[in-house]
């Protein structure tokens, strides 16, 4: 069975990397033959002023406008991107803050989400709060496609690896991953350690099988025990294997109404160099 996308919502900002996810969700949805809504999302500039409160009416003027003019100029990107063949999409905005939560909210209703990797050296990003992919993705538990700020091909997903672990977070990235999977010519799966067996007895469901009922033929790499430095290692196993998209989990824990990743997804997020398709 042919597993299909539907609903594909991108996240558009001021920053200069916003135009490269636009084109990658266009390809994505057309590939699928998905719809495709764009949802600009961006802190005003005002909100992040320690004395917000009490500037006055010029200086707020001010402030507005510049937020204005930022959303004109990519809605006029968004425009002129959409004067090239492809897919259609719709145009959406919102001023609610947090951002992260007014996004989930549109979220809800999508496959798959494109957001983009945070770049640190772009000022015009600031508007997007550096947890903006973790908080949007545990908040909407949508599945969503992590781009880097260096950009990549428009048309994603010819060679994938999957970094896998008996978990929660890595059954729900595959299974948001398999529209991709099944058109991929290569899926690698990496994993480290030992996996638990499960206590029942007799049949033994396992991924190999999983993926075989969906038509896909993964190339297996096991590996010794976890290293301490698995983000950074499993970045270096994508490299060498010439992979264009990495399909895991994204994990992280809880500690009072703060979320926190944890190290392996933490240091994907810092130094992906190709997308990666995450799910919590």
């Amino acid at each position: 069975m042919t597993a299909t996308l539907k609903q594909v919502l991108v996240h558009l900002d001021p920053s200069l990397e916003a135009v490269h996810r636009l084109a990658l969700a266009r390809s994505l949805a057309a590939d699928h033959g998905a719809a495709l809504a764009a949802l600009y999302a961006t802190t005003p500039v005002f909100v992040g002023l320690p004395s917000a409160p009490a500037i006055g009416a010029t200086m707020a003027a001010s402030l507005i406008a510049i937020d204005d003019e930022r959303r004109d100029r990519t809605h006029r990107m968004f425009d002129e991107s959409l004067r090239t063949p492809g897919v259609a999409a719709r145009w959406g905005e919102t001023a609610e803050v947090p951002v992260a939560g007014a996004f989930a909210l549109q979220a809800l209703h999508a496959d798959l989400l494109v957001l983009g990797q945070r770049n640190p050296a772009d000022a015009l990003a600031a508007g997007v709060p550096a947890d903006f992919v973790e908080a949007v993705v545990i908040a909407s538990g949508r599945p969503a496609l992590v781009v880097p700020y260096i950009g990549c091909p428009n048309s994603v997903g010819k060679t994938v690896v999957i970094a896998w672990k008996e978990t929660r977070e890595s059954a729900r990235a595959v299974a948001a991953a398999m529209p991709i999977l099944q058109r991929a010519q290569q899926v690698h799966i990496v994993c480290w350690g030992d996996e638990e067996l499960p206590a029942a007895q007799g049949a033994r469901l396992d991924l190999d099988g999983y993926l075989r009922l969906h038509g896909v033929h993964p190339t297996w790499h096991r590996e010794n025990a976890e290293p301490v430095d698995l983000g950074e290692i499993l970045l270096s196993r994508v490299c060498d294997l010439g992979a264009d998209l990495l399909v895991m989990g994204c994990y992280g824990h809880s500690r009072a109404r703060e979320w926190m990743l944890g190290g392996a997804s933490r240091s994907v997020l810092a130094a992906m160099t190709i997308p990666v398709l995450m799910a919590h």
